[in-house]
Parts: structure tokens; sequence; C-alpha cells
């Protein structure tokens, strides 16, 4: 089972997909968590570099998540899915669609086609968009990255993004409302995720 977890910066994913882990790890199963971009060497050099580096274009920003993302996926998502793990990542490729695609204003159509080439066609099994008002999120940040700094307008075009991605991914996109509590989020995930397998 392959499981990513998207939403706005500051809106829990990076807790919900280790309540996950957690979780499905208590069931005795073999999980491998891990996040983008990153997990790998080259993702985190390349993690630093678009989150603490220079002012760089929407083209630029794609195609170094998107080279990371292939790296990821050649090197750890694809060789623990076939081992028979469950992946639970914190951002994938609907990043990329929300931020590039639609935010950036690089179209949805080019953003899914670079990375369906990068990844071979790896989609999650399942989506789970942590919906949070964008003010919120915002507060929520501690130390802003290069994209967070770039203020609540892009994080507005990204929460509006993904909303949109819902609509046109309904099959695998699953939104949450983010307000709750962490651990009542998390059961939600766990009921939702047992409904769809």
């Amino acid at each position: 089972m392959f499981v990513t977890f998207e939403g706005a910066d500051g809106s829990g994913k990076s807790t919900q997909a280790e309540l996950l882990r957690a979780a499905l790890a208590a069931e005795g199963r073999d999980v491998v968590l891990t996040r983008e971009p990153g997990g790998t060497e080259l993702g985190e050099a390349v993690r630093t570099l678009v989150l603490n580096g220079p002012g760089m274009g929407a083209w630029a920003e794609a195609v170094l998540f998107a080279a990371s993302r292939a790296e990821h996926v050649e090197k750890v998502i694809r060789p623990a899915l076939e081992r028979g793990a469950d992946v639970v990542c914190d951002r994938y490729v609907d990043s990329s669609f929300a931020y590039q695609g639609i935010a950036r204003g690089l179209g949805v159509d080019a953003v899914v086609q670079l990375n369906l080439a990068v990844t071979g066609g790896l989609l999650p099994d399942v989506t789970f968009l942590l919906l949070l008002d964008p003010d919120v999120a915002t507060g929520r940040q501690v130390d802003p990255d290069r994209l967070e700094r770039e203020g609540t307008e892009l994080q507005a075009k990204v929460d509006a993004a993904y909303r949109e991605l819902a609509k046109r991914f309904p099959e695998r996109i699953v939104t949450i409302d983010a307000t709750g509590e962490p651990e009542a989020i998390a059961r939600e995930v766990r009921e939702r995720l047992r409904d769809r397998s």
C-alpha cells in the first residue's frame, strides 16, 4: 500500500504520516516512512536547494522536485513496495501538481506528464489531503522555508489548487478537515483507509 499526505505547510502532514506509520507498524506491518523532497541523499540535497536556496523560476523548481522524486521512487519507494512493505510519504506528486502546476501557472497537465515520466507512472493508492485555512496553516509555521516566506498569497493559491486536485482525482484523493486534534484526525485517516481496503 502506498499512502501519501498532502496539504499546505503547517497542515499537519508530517504528524499524520508518523501517526499512520506507528499504527501500521503496531499491526505488525513492514512500513517505510519517507518524505519529499528528500528520502535519499540526492533528495535531501535538492530539499536544501529548493527550500533554502536562491529564488528560481517555476520550471527550474518543478524539474528539481521531479529529479528528487525520480531518485526517491527508484531507490526507496518502488523497492519497498516490491518487497511487500507499506510506504507512507509526506508529500509526493500532488505537491508539484498544486504548487508548480496550478499555483505557479505551469499547467497541471504539463506537470503531470513530467512526473508520470520520472516515476514510471507510480501514483499512490490513496492520498490524504489535509485541509486547513491558509492563515491558520501559516500561523503554525515555525522556521519558514523559501516557499513559506512567499507569504499568504502563495499559500492561498496552493490551498485552492489542492481543492481543485481533490475534485479532479476523487478516486485517489481523500480530503480531511485538519482543524481537529492530531489523534482525532489520525483516527479518521485510519477509518478512511480501512474503508478503501
